[in-house]
């Protein structure tokens, strides 16, 4: 793992990430995702939601079957006294995608960590699965332990936006906890904390190494990415002026 790029994800930790028709991504499934614009990130499509960066969704490619343009109007912005009925038979993969990608966005700005961190822990954790149960009993998309869950008051682990403010608050502490030595605290949220206590850093379990590595990758790529597509976009926003020097 290139300590370079960990210390990138370190740095990054803090602060919040910054097609243009509307378009619809349909997948294999036969479901479809709207979105105002796309980019390629790694083996996955961003689709992004709004006309910001901060409401996205991560969808493998290869899941991806084809885009079309959206013909449907554009729907009002829902509010809390909005009386407006739910569409008909809303697809339920569709809701809990955009429900996760809410749940992420303010949970990140809750407790100042990246949102792509977030979900890179969440991709490592259930791949996305809201219903998620590992054998050793954690549940939801950060995977929970029941204990854990408790203690962050968390009554129902399966609703994605409790879990994911619980799991990103537990994440926060962590780090604060080992001075925001990100390898430290994701192995303390995989192994326990008493387990980095004993061994002093990373304990020798080959999952826990795996683990840690995995999203290390995974956050690392995205940062890669966004790394080249703001170099890009500041090249094209500040093309080279420079002339040949006339012959003698």
């Amino acid at each position: 793992m290139s300590r370079k790029w960990i210390q990138c994800a370190v740095l990054a930790l803090l602060a919040s990430a910054p097609a243009v028709a509307t378009d619809q991504a349909i997948l294999r499934n036969g479901f479809a995702i709207r979105h105002e614009r796309r980019a390629v990130i790694g083996a996955n499509t961003r689709l992004y939601l709004g006309n910001d960066n901060t409401s996205y969704v991560d969808v493998p490619t290869a899941e991806i079957d084809h885009f079309e343009q959206d013909l449907t109007p554009t729907p009002a912005p829902a509010t809390a006294t909005s009386t407006a009925p739910l569409p008909a038979n809303p697809t339920p993969q569709v809701k809990s995608q955009l429900s996760i990608a809410d749940a992420v966005t303010g949970s990140s700005q809750r407790y100042h960590l990246d949102p792509d961190l977030v979900n890179s822990v969440i991709r490592a954790e259930s791949a996305f699965n809201p219903r998620a149960v590992s054998n050793k009993g954690a549940q939801g998309l950060m995977q929970l332990m029941p204990q854990t869950a408790n203690n962050l008051g968390v009554r129902n682990a399966f609703d994605p936006e409790t879990n994911v403010d619980a799991g990103t608050r537990y994440l926060r502490e962590l780090l604060e906890h080992y001075n925001f030595d990100l390898i430290k605290a994701l192995a303390a949220y995989n192994a326990g904390p008493h387990r980095v206590e004993q061994y002093g850093g990373v304990p020798p379990y080959r999952e826990t190494h795996a683990y840690v590595s995995r999203i290390i990758r995974d956050f690392n790529k995205k940062k890669i990415a966004q790394e080249k597509e703001n170099s890009a976009q500041r090249a094209s926003q500040h093309p080279s002026t420079t002339k040949p020097s006339a012959a003698p």
